[in-house]
């Protein structure tokens, strides 16, 4: 069942990352990647992010830049037109993004073709083309086809530090009745929302030593753009507890869920969620259910270090 249901997420991946490098010239549509990949958006490109360590924007970004940078090598194509193949609308945005990737100018890399090498003392490499990744996934020109696909073959995708396992567990929840604040904008400015939450719940009598603080995120950030970004900042509340004006009921659904622990400051959620989705769930032998994925914060930021802050991550479980 494990080898199955991992054999799901690769595959899965496998032809998202396959349309990717299929069309570098071509806008990319993550909408049509989660749909073909049958996950939602939210996570597939999760799933994504954890299994190749990159998201499928990055992973376009930068398939076109190793082209740019062998098509500097290899042509007397203008600087400029291959900054437009590459995405850039400018020569100077592309000429800040190549220095930036490749440690020098688009003129400078140019000028250290291998040929100008060679007649060189001998002791300089090449100018390499491909960016550190760990997917093994590369721009790679020739007839027998414009990319390499490492990145299940090798195994290069589930490769993990041990010094930072991703564990968890799989427990049974039941429903949790929450008052919830929509937030609307950049996840990272939920607090925001946990404010108004507070303002209006606390002296509602709404929040004890017994409620749990939770924060629901509705959106996928990589299709949805920042300013639409939905999430609720959510304090659980007991049955029969009327709600004041301000704040809306929600009901995360009983069942099945997997359970992971982040501990360490918040900034590192993101990451965390990744490794959850992308390295845990594939070799779990588990598959998503319907529901949300949410996080239950077990202590208080304003009374806590940001190193011993513990958080929860739960995704719903088939």
């Amino acid at each position: 069942m494990k080898s199955e249901t991992r054999t799901f997420y690769e595959q899965a991946v496998y032809r998202a990352a396959e349309r990717i490098v299929s069309g570098l010239d071509e806008s990319l549509e993550l909408e049509s990647l989660a749909r073909g990949a049958a996950l939602s958006p939210f996570h597939f490109h999760r799933v994504f992010r954890g299994m190749v360590g990159e998201t499928p924007l990055e992973l376009h970004r930068r398939l076109r830049m190793e082209r740019a940078a062998w098509r500097l090598l290899d042509g007397e194509d203008p600087i400029t037109a291959i900054a437009f193949d590459a995405g850039y609308e400018t020569h100077e945005t592309f000429t800040r993004s190549f220095r930036t990737r490749y440690g020098c100018s688009p003129s400078e890399f140019r000028r250290r073709r291998t040929s100008d090498i060679n007649d060189g003392p001998g002791c300089e490499r090449p100018p390499q083309i491909e960016l550190a990744t760990r997917s093994g996934i590369h721009f790679v020109p020739g007839p027998s086809g414009p990319f390499t696909f490492d990145f299940l073959n090798g195994g290069h995708v589930m490769k993990t530090n041990q010094d930072h396992v991703m564990n968890a567990e799989i427990t049974s929840r039941p429903e949790l009745r929450v008052a919830a604040v929509q937030h609307v904008g950049p996840y990272n400015r939920i607090s925001e929302a946990f404010a108004r939450l507070g303002a209006t719940a606390g002296p509602a009598g709404l929040i004890g030593p017994e409620s749990t603080m939770i924060a629901i995120y509705h959106d996928d950030p990589e299709t949805t753009p920042e300013e639409d970004l939905k999430s609720d900042a959510a304090v659980t509340i007991p049955a029969g507890k009327a709600l004041p004006k301000g704040l809306t009921e929600f009901r995360i659904p009983a069942g099945r869920y997997a359970r992971a622990t982040h501990v360490g400051p918040y900034e590192g959620l993101g990451d965390a969620w990744a490794r959850f989705m992308g390295e845990w769930l594939p070799a779990s032998g588990q598959r998503f259910g319907d529901g949300v994925s949410y996080e239950v914060y077990r202590n208080n930021p304003s009374n806590t270090a940001p190193d011993d802050l513990i958080t929860d991550m739960y995704i719903p479980l088939a």
